[in-house]
């Protein structure tokens, strides 16, 4: 963060200072919520939690060197105390979630005036240029991969993991210094107006927009009020600004209405009217994909992503159509996109053990678009090994509404597309029972268990057990492939860990 007076930070915020607080004392360090990471200098948001209270962990930030805390109460320590913000009737959002009085919402509002201060004077003195990502799917994924490229044009920063809320998002704008030259902000939206919102905290000179799917369709009910929230992010652009939208989503490609900002289309489809568009997609035998990208300027590129799945491809030429709209030229974004990899956690984290079982980690978050990429993805490695099984493992998706049972048992129309012998599904729940139903009506051999330590057992049995016919089983060199996916919340991801402990991997 700039360094700021916490007088400053007062004025900016709104609050006050604490009895214990030097108005000239300054903070130099970064903004953080966990006591254990402040530094010296630093100031420490007492986020009260579902299950914690940050302010209890106030004097640890403080002996820690914490110039300061942001507190909604006074605490006997330097700080910076700003007002309790009561949610309104009907707030679904995060933040909302686990804030009966206020407390959180007042902290993280505070934390936003600071952090919409900071990139304002960023982008007005040291041009700062800040990048905003929406979409249903693939958000993380193109988040990683725009960091990839811009930051062969200058310090980038980019948030860990998807930190792409009103908590999130604030809290990544302030890791941005004098130093910063591009500043890269997912942004996802439970209703109408929360990307509005983000924008506000840090105006995006550049939107980026995915594509419309279905991920929190029981808040929003249509793809169409989807639509209109995800737009929220090309609306806010600059008349000089950029918007890069998806050519193959006709409800993405209908927001350049939307915008007085220029725009770029781009096209994993190949369609060459847009600006950006693959041809010549090739996948190797872990689904990583190879295409020749075409820009504007006629100029073709090969790339070789180091990432999973076919529909990264899309993610890649988005981050394409950001650098060179950034200046950058065409050798060195496709450069960039062929040595870039994962850095968010539990995304497509493909890893092959030393007996030739390879497990794919997508256990972050799930909608139906990403299960269909990750199905597509497992059932294309696997048929590069003939003989091998194909294991899903899979878990609910949330916030799917009324309609979430037939979500969850179309998600069996894809195994059997993709010719996935066995399927655990994980989770005692109307949608998973109608996983199973329809996976065992098509043929393919399904179990459910209970929660993701009974999931791991049911795995390590399958993979002890030689399939039928294969004498010559655990001398092979390629054998079965795992895909582990669902919503965060029934953290699958210990599946994945759990199958891949005391392994050596290749």
């Amino acid at each position: 963060m700039i360094a700021l007076s916490l007088r400053q930070i007062a004025e900016i915020t709104g609050g006050r200072l604490s009895p214990e607080a030097d108005p000239n004392a300054q903070v130099t360090g970064f903004v953080e919520f966990d006591s254990r990471k402040i530094g010296p200098g630093g100031l420490f948001v007492a986020f009260p939690g579902a299950k914690v209270d940050g302010h209890d962990f106030v004097n640890k930030a403080d002996a820690a060197g914490a110039a300061a805390s942001l507190t909604t109460r006074e605490v006997g320590r330097p700080a910076v105390v700003v007002d309790k913000r009561p949610p309104k009737e009907g707030d679904n959002s995060d933040l909302a979630a686990n804030d009966p009085d206020g407390s959180a919402a007042g902290v993280v509002d505070g934390m936003s005036r600071l952090a919409r201060h900071v990139a304002t004077e960023l982008s007005a003195n040291e041009g700062l240029r800040i990048i905003g990502i929406t979409g249903s799917a693939g958000k993380t994924s193109t988040k990683d991969l725009i960091a990839a490229v811009l930051s062969r044009a200058g310090e980038t920063v980019a948030p860990p993991g998807s930190f792409n809320n009103e908590i999130g998002h604030p809290y990544t704008v302030l890791r941005c210094t004098e130093e910063t030259d591009f500043l890269v902000a997912e942004m996802s939206a439970r209703g109408i107006g929360h990307i509005a919102h983000l924008a506000t905290i840090a105006p995006p000179h550049i939107g980026v927009v995915l594509n419309v799917g279905s991920a929190h369709i029981g808040e929003f009910g249509s793809r169409e009020n989807i639509a209109q929230a995800k737009g929220e992010l090309v609306e806010s652009l600059p008349d000089d600004g950029i918007a890069v939208l998806n050519a193959d989503d006709d409800l993405v490609a209908a927001m350049a209405s939307r915008t007085t900002a220029r725009v770029v289309t781009f096209s994993a489809n190949g369609n060459p009217a847009a600006d950006y568009y693959a041809t010549d997609v090739v996948l190797d035998p872990v689904a990583r994909a190879s295409f020749t990208m075409h820009t504007p300027s006629g100029e073709t590129q090969p790339v070789r992503l180091n990432v999973f799945g076919v529909h990264q491809v899309g993610n890649a030429l988005a981050a394409a159509a950001v650098g060179i709209e950034s200046g950058m030229d065409a050798t060195t974004v496709a450069a960039a996109l062929s040595e870039a990899h994962s850095v968010s956690v539990n995304r497509m984290d493909v890893n092959t053990r030393a007996d030739g079982v390879t497990v794919i980690n997508d256990a972050y978050n799930a909608n139906p678009e990403s299960m269909r990429a990750a199905i597509a993805a497992l059932g294309y490695t696997a048929a590069a090994r003939p003989g091998v099984r194909s294991v899903a493992v899979l878990g609910e998706m949330g916030e799917l509404g009324a309609g979430a049972e037939n979500e969850h048992a179309l998600l069996a129309d894809e195994l059997a597309r993709y010719r996935v012998t066995d399927l655990i599904t994980v989770g005692d729940n109307p949608s998973m029972d109608a996983l199973a139903q329809r996976a065992g009506d098509f043929g393919i051999r399904t179990s459910s268990v209970a929660d993701a330590d009974a999931a791991a057992e049911a795995v390590r049995r399958l993979l002890a057990q030689a399939p039928a016919g294969e004498d010559n089983w655990y001398s092979r060199t390629d054998r079965d492939v795992v895909l582990v996916k669902a919503s965060n919340a029934a953290r699958l991801w210990a599946v994945a860990e759990e199958l891949l402990q005391g392994h050596t991997l290749r």
